[in-house]
């Protein structure tokens, strides 16, 4: 989901995800209405800010997620998402002494970690540096895979061009494009168009 500052993404996502209620229309998650038990239980938000309790270890935070979903045997995988986003090692830190790129990592295990089929992600690249995108978009790509689905809020486009299977473009609220990149170059008559260069055409026209 790509937009201009303002354009409604990060208040979209937390209608969805049941934070703030929507002043129209209906949003259901795997047919739940948003914001009911059957929805959240189905769904993992990962904000742009870190939401953690500073007083709690990295290790902590997981364990907490995994008892509010429920999850089984999620040590072990616990374990292997944390060394792939190198924070194995700060497990028995408290929150409060994380760096931002090491807080927005333990957001992103804490998502993960809840084995919900559908996360929200806004701005997840925030705040990463070049190998952590790397690795999270690598993770992107395997989590597709499982059969998961993400829906992500970004202005980095170069990250996901090659990741995203739909684009849905923003703009005051309303959305001004969606489908595929290829449909979307193909509307606009650039075979070649990067989404960056789709993007900033889209935008403009409006």
């Amino acid at each position: 989901m790509l937009g201009p500052n303002g354009a409604g993404k990060s208040t979209l996502i937390k209608c969805a995800i049941g934070l703030l209620r929507p002043s129209s229309g209906e949003i259901k998650i795997g047919g739940h209405p948003r914001g009911s038990h059957g929805a959240r239980r189905l769904s993992a938000y990962i904000p742009e800010v870190p939401q953690l309790y500073e007083m709690l270890t990295v290790w902590q935070h997981l364990q907490f997620i995994a008892s509010a979903y429920e999850a089984k045997d999620w040590e072990p995988k616990a374990q292997e998402l944390m060394t792939l986003l190198e924070i194995w090692g700060k497990k028995d830190e408290f929150a409060k002494t994380l760096s931002k790129g090491m807080r927005q990592k333990l957001s992103i295990c804490c998502g993960v970690i809840s084995s919900a089929q559908v996360l929200f992600l806004d701005e997840p690249m925030v705040g990463l540096d070049p190998r952590a995108i790397k690795t999270l978009k690598d993770l992107i790509v395997k989590l597709k895979a499982a059969g998961k689905t993400l829906f992500i809020s970004t202005h980095l486009l170069d990250p996901i061009e090659n990741i995203c299977d739909r684009v849905i473009m923003l703009k005051n609220g309303r959305i001004i494009a969606e489908g595929s990149l290829n449909e979307l170059r193909e509307r606009l008559g650039e075979e070649k168009a990067s989404l960056e260069e789709v993007f900033l055409e889209v935008t403009a026209d409006e």
